[in-house]
This record gives structure tokens, sequence and C-alpha cells, in this order.
């Protein structure tokens, strides 16, 4: 299964409060960041027998984001991303490839702009 084709859960957006950043600012005064999956695994059995334990709870997927995003700091939003790719990986046998954005709206730029986001894309080494 790849991204892009396949069944797929999806969940936009989940808003923490973190310390992430380069700067000491960052560190001491936080700020917001949004935090975007896309899950590929296969949603038959699950869909099929009208059975969450044949998927994926979606309150375990923003669980894992949230602690990972509010109890851990990074420097740069790519390791974060990594860290929460590697965890739904490893926690989520069902789940075959990840996508993580991570979304800095706040980040200390010299410019007018919406947001800055980066996206991970991992899948399941076979």
């Amino acid at each position: 299964m790849s991204p892009q084709t396949g069944d797929r859960i999806v969940v936009k957006k989940i808003a923490v409060f973190a310390y992430h950043g380069l700067y000491e600012e960052e560190a001491r005064l936080g700020q917001r960041f949004n935090i975007s999956l896309e899950c590929w695994l296969d949603l038959a059995p699950a869909g099929q027998g009208d059975d969450l334990a044949k998927g994926v709870s979606y309150a375990d997927l923003v669980s894992m984001v949230q602690e990972i995003a509010v109890g851990e700091r990074f420097q740069i939003i790519e390791a974060l991303g990594e860290r929460i790719a590697a965890t739904i990986l490893a926690q989520q046998p069902l789940i075959e490839a990840v996508a993580v954005t991570v979304e800095k709206p706040g980040a200390a730029i010299a410019a007018l702009f919406e947001t800055i986001e980066v996206t991970i894309h991992r899948r399941r080494a076979r």
C-alpha cells in the first residue's frame, strides 16, 4: 500500500502548545503547532465487521501525537515529525504507511506568512 492509494485514516490539525525551536525564546515561551496524520492501512476488516478491534483507534493516534509533541522537545519540526511517524509505525502494526505534517504558524521568520509546514512520509520496513 502506498501513500496516495488505498484506505486511509486522516486526522487534521491536532493543535498543541509546545516548546520546539532553535531559539531560546521558543523554548521559554512556547507556541502553537498543528499536526496532521494520514495513515494507510486496510480498513476492510474493520469496516466489514463494524469492529474497532480490527482497525486503529483515532483516539490512540491523537493521544500519541499529543504525548510526543507536548512531552518532548525538538529543535526542528522535521525531528518532531520523524518521532511521531516512527512511534505510529512501532505501536500500530496495522498501519503500513504514514504521513505526518507539522505546521508551525508562528515560526520566527521576519516575513508575513500563514504557516510553515513539513510533511514526513514513512512506510513500514518489509
